[in-house]
């Protein structure tokens, strides 16, 4: 059984830079420890990525805030988890939910079987898009959140969206 680990966002811009929290600051340690339980083949990384024109598109017009532009410090993935992510293969995603993460993770299910864990930022916006992506094409693959791993834009948004995952046989942990 081959396990595959997804770490969503974490990046600068989340973890303590233009949308960052005490949350997700507090989470890195356990973001790290996880990291450092998969073979690097098996980690899959998404980086939120916008463009110089992001306050004219329909997510900035919802979410005012210039975030993870990409190129910038922001958009880096958090200077502490990325010495453990050497290797890893990364999808810079222009929308919360990455299809072509899914279509990969699709194709490497297809030949083996697999488990997927999922772990970043924020909960209850790239890491619910990401989950549900991913078990809405593969149905009967186990696929699980760790929730001290996660944290989102509140901690109540946090956990509604864990109770969502759980509704939609995401198993959360």
């Amino acid at each position: 059984m081959r396990k595959i680990l997804i770490v969503v966002d974490m990046q600068k811009d989340f973890v303590d830079g233009a949308l960052g929290s005490k949350e997700a600051e507090a989470i890195v340690p356990a973001v790290i420890e996880k990291i450092k339980n998969y073979d690097i083949k098996n980690i899959f990384v998404t980086r939120d990525t916008h463009q110089p024109n992001y306050m004219e598109t329909q997510e900035g017009h919802n979410l005012p805030v210039v975030h993870c532009i990409e190129g910038t410090a922001g958009w880096e993935i958090d200077a502490e988890i990325a010495k453990y992510l050497d290797g890893a293969t990364y999808f810079n995603k222009p929308t919360f939910g990455s299809t072509a993460l899914v279509d990969t993770i699709k194709a490497i299910a297809d030949k083996e079987e697999i488990e997927i864990e999922l772990i970043g930022v924020c909960t209850d916006i790239c890491v619910v898009s990401n989950a549900l992506l991913l078990k809405a094409f593969m149905p009967e693959v186990k696929i699980s959140v760790d929730s001290a791993c996660c944290a989102g834009v509140t901690p109540e948004k946090h956990d509604a969206a864990l109770e969502t995952m759980r509704s939609c046989q995401i198993y959360v942990k």
